[in-house]
């Protein structure tokens, strides 16, 4: 037995926790058990699950890695990660399910695979295989070509209804990109031409869709207040990412292309509503969408580079920054990164400090916050969209127990697919 002791829980309580073979067995005062560290002064919450990365194995390592993204996940305070199909071949078939799990094995943090959708899908070999969810489901290409038609997103509603699985999608319609802004060169270009109204009308319809055959709707990386209270009203979940909290289209003159991706980023204006909702409480999740591409990839014109930035070391540090700033409180944060992806993706054992959950815990001092610089994070792609902003970076990160990354060094320790 091994104690956190005095740590300052999420609800501001002082407490002590005591961990017995990679669980939490009690939360307390003046627990018995050999201290771990004396937490005085300083917060302890639950590990993020990151419900939406891009780890890019198979097809794409030179980008990212398993090894390099989960390491990059647990100096973040990440404790479990959520991989997406739209990687080479795409895990669309029980054996491509396969091929990702033996890569998924170099994890350093617990781990899920989803299931994606597309012409060529398996759905038998897939459904067999311990999906994390279905989806991304792709309603406009993006990165891997994976969009698909109205028709084939139903029928997997269905598939998924009937086998009691999450559906995740991406909402976006192409029929209402602007084309004229096809015209322009300029780093603005892709926010005018992928435009808000086509995230809204496509979660509209998601949410239709998912609603009439029973199927259970997730709406990935939601980039508007319109598309957060589509989500709500149609009865679906919604997660948002940092860069669509922190990062507004005034930053594309300083970003260029490496502040494209999909759905891209929006007026300031927009982010600062969907900022208000994820502290009022209409968020659901925060998810990083972290999606790495080379330096040399993304120094491109606006429509040749790829869409996605990185985001899962930094995003539980800027959350916990605007926390220790007074902007959020430390439960939501402790609820949108871990308590309700727990919850939403039936996740028992994650989640919360309690007595029968996995040891999965982040400790951190609220008054140490630091500058974010790319050269010190542990992606492989070495940049970041958060370059200069400040964030309350992690002293220790445990998964199920084991302390897997001190501040300094990682420890050899394997993740666990939380499906198995």
């Amino acid at each position: 037995m091994r104690v956190i002791r005095n740590a300052t829980l999420p609800d501001g309580l002082e407490r002590d926790v005591r961990i017995t073979d990679g669980r939490i067995d009690a939360v307390g005062e003046d627990l018995d058990g050999e201290t771990l560290v004396d937490a005085t002064g300083k917060r302890l919450l639950p590990g993020m699950i990151d419900a939406h990365v891009h780890f890019r194995q198979p097809g794409y390592g030179h980008k990212e890695t398993w090894a390099t993204g989960s390491r990059s996940a647990a100096a973040g305070g990440v404790t479990t990660v959520v991989d997406q199909p739209n990687t080479e071949p795409p895990t669309v078939t029980g054996a491509a399910f396969d091929e990702k799990a033996e890569y998924a094995a170099d994890s350093l943090v617990d781990w899920g695979i989803n299931g994606g959708v597309t012409a060529e899908w398996e759905r038998e070999t897939l459904f067999d295989r311990p999906l994390f969810a279905l989806g991304e489901v792709f309603l406009a290409d993006s990165t891997g070509d994976m969009g698909i038609d109205a028709e084939l997103f139903a029928d997997a509603c269905r598939r998924a209804a009937e086998e009691d699985v999450v559906v995740t999608v991406h909402a976006e319609d192409a029929e209402l990109f602007d084309e004229s802004a096809r015209e322009r060169d300029d780093a603005d270009a892709w926010s005018a031409y992928r435009t808000a109204e086509a995230e809204e009308a496509a979660v509209e319809r998601a949410v239709g869709v998912g609603g009439n055959v029973g199927a259970t709707v997730h709406v990935a990386h939601t980039s508007t207040p319109e598309g957060v209270d589509a989500a709500r009203a149609g009865g679906a979940t919604c997660e948002v990412t940092p860069h669509h909290l922190f990062l507004s289209r005034e930053e594309l003159d300083d970003l260029g292309t490496f502040g494209r991706m999909n759905p891209p980023l929006r007026s300031e204006a927009r982010r600062e509503a969907l900022f208000e909702r994820l502290a009022d409480g209409e968020v659901d999740v925060v998810a990083t969408d972290h999606a790495p591409h080379t330096r040399e990839e993304k120094d491109a014109s606006i429509w040749d580079a790829p869409s996605g930035v990185p985001g899962v070391e930094t995003a539980l540090p800027l959350l916990l920054q605007a926390a220790s700033e007074g902007r959020l409180s430390f439960e939501r944060v402790r609820d949108v990164t871990a308590a309700n992806p727990a919850e939403i993706f039936d996740l028992p054992r994650k989640g919360r400090i309690e007595a029968g959950r996995d040891a999965d815990l982040v400790l951190v001092d609220p008054e140490e916050s630091r500058e974010i610089r790319g050269d010190d994070l542990h992606s492989n792609c070495g940049w970041t969209p958060f370059e200069g902003m400040a964030g309350v970076f992690p002293e220790l990160t445990l998964v199920r127990g084991t302390v897997v990354w001190d501040g300094e060094a990682f420890a050899d320790h394997g993740g666990e697919n939380v499906r198995a």
